[in-house]
């Protein structure tokens, strides 16, 4: 199993980190139930984690021009 990390704007892959622990596992599910993060951490069907964040391009695009934070998707 392993912990992918995407860019929620630009669906960029940042990186992914392996993990096999069940104490890490357990952790994951329990943020999963938390409501919020449910919007950045999705399980999906061959078992591994993916975590919608944010990679430095967006970031820096999100500084110059704020009022895309009220956009959706702002990104085509």
């Amino acid at each position: 199993m392993a912990i992918r990390y995407t860019c929620r704007h630009c669906e960029t892959e940042i990186g992914t980190l392996p993990f096999e622990s069940a104490k890490e596992t357990i952790l994951l599910l329990q943020e999963m139930d938390q409501g919020e993060e449910e919007r950045f951490l999705t399980c999906e069907k061959d078992g591994e984690f993916t975590v919608r964040c944010i990679c430095e391009q967006c970031e820096q695009s999100l500084q110059r021009f704020p009022n895309y934070y009220t956009l959706n998707r702002w990104l085509q």
